[in-house]
């Protein structure tokens, strides 16, 4: 892994988890994988996108992050799992000096995990609305959810992040999907994207924002930009206006 911006120079292990650390504080950066021509999936994961760099920088921001912040949609078509403490995420959580796993936050506006899901756990909390169904949301406390009910008739990211902190869980990483990252850039809590560019084309499938626009123009300032194998490694500074 090297280097382009703002100072060129290859970089270690070590030195990598430096260039994506972030000072203490609150914060939400959304990690994602885009080919040239904006596709975010192909054949509708996101792995075949995937390079060894971006499965680097991706075990990097879990590293780091206290909880993981991703949609029910995009959590049951890559099979996410609790982050396993023997995993290459939770050894590199350790020799940080961190808790080798993270809690994996699911955003659901009708509570869509059922007990017995592979996220049905005690390490899993759910964000959901007060318009989800209560049964539902009582069951999945009672298999150890930890279920934040955040919003009336739809999720109040807002809120979310809000009760997030006060469980001391202030650096967030959301890793998608579209609609997620959307409304989350409408509600004006993203500080930063930490976008992979892979050098491919797709020619169809999801986008970064998927089919919806914004309410205005967003502006987004270069912080960081290293490569490998062809794909770029960016990380931007996202406007706060909304």
């Amino acid at each position: 892994m090297r280097r382009l911006f703002p100072e060129p120079g290859e970089l270690s292990a070590e030195e990598l988890v430096e260039a994506y650390r972030l000072p203490p504080g609150r914060s939400l950066r959304v990690n994602f994988i885009a080919s040239l021509d904006g596709a975010v999936t192909v054949e509708g994961r996101s792995g075949g996108l995937g390079t060894p760099g971006d499965k680097q920088v991706f075990r990097t921001l879990r590293a780091l992050a206290d909880v993981v912040l991703v949609g029910f949609g995009t959590a049951a078509t890559e099979g996410y799992r609790p982050i396993d403490p023997g995993s290459p995420v939770g050894l590199l959580r350790t020799s940080l000096g961190r808790p080798a796993t993270a809690p994996i936050a699911v955003v659901s506006r009708r509570a869509s995990p059922a007990p017995g899901d592979p996220l049905a756990v005690p390490s899993t909390i759910l964000i959901t609305c007060a318009a989800s169904d209560a049964g539902r949301r009582a069951a999945l406390a009672e298999a150890g959810v930890d279920v934040l009910v955040c919003g009336e008739d739809d999720v109040d990211l807002r809120a979310a992040l809000d009760a997030l902190a006060e469980r001391g869980l202030e650096h967030v990483t959301g890793e998608g999907g579209p609609a997620l990252f959307r409304s989350a850039l409408a509600a004006g809590i993203v500080d930063e994207l930490d976008l992979s560019i892979a050098p491919a084309l797709v020619g169809g499938g999801p986008r970064l924002l998927g089919d919806a626009g914004l309410p205005e123009l967003l502006r987004a300032r270069l912080l960081q930009v290293l490569e490998e194998d062809g794909v770029l490694f960016t990380r931007y500074a996202v406007d706060r206006r909304f």
